[in-house]
């Protein structure tokens, strides 16, 4: 048994999960928050046999989407103390995808 550990994007998550339910793969939703952006993220839990875990990944790849936003970066500050900007575009989204072996499990 393995556990599929998948964080993606807020905006993606219901779209995923509804995937995930659709095909009968039972997944449980943590939220979280990314260190680079700081931005929200949801962490989905899966639990599957060891065949089915390239099917889960392969869901996951083609319901999450990857995106480009642009992103304030501070450049500077003006003689009276305010901060300048500029926006540099980042490409965000798609999933973080970890496999971990399961060595036991129960469901009580």
């Amino acid at each position: 048994m393995k556990l599929i550990v998948a964080t993606v994007q807020d905006q993606d998550s219901d779209y995923v999960v509804s995937k995930l339910t659709e095909k009968g793969y039972r997944v449980t939703q943590v939220g979280s928050t990314g260190g680079f952006l700081r931005q929200g993220n949801t962490t989905l839990l899966v639990g599957v046999d060891d065949r089915l875990v390239e099917p889960v990944i392969e869901l996951l790849t083609a319901s999450s989407q990857r995106r480009m936003r642009y992103m304030p970066m501070a450049t500077g500050t003006t003689p009276n103390g305010m901060t300048l900007y500029n926006y540099v575009e980042v490409e965000v989204g798609g999933a973080t995808i970890f496999v971990l072996d399961v060595e036991h499990f129960e469901q009580i």
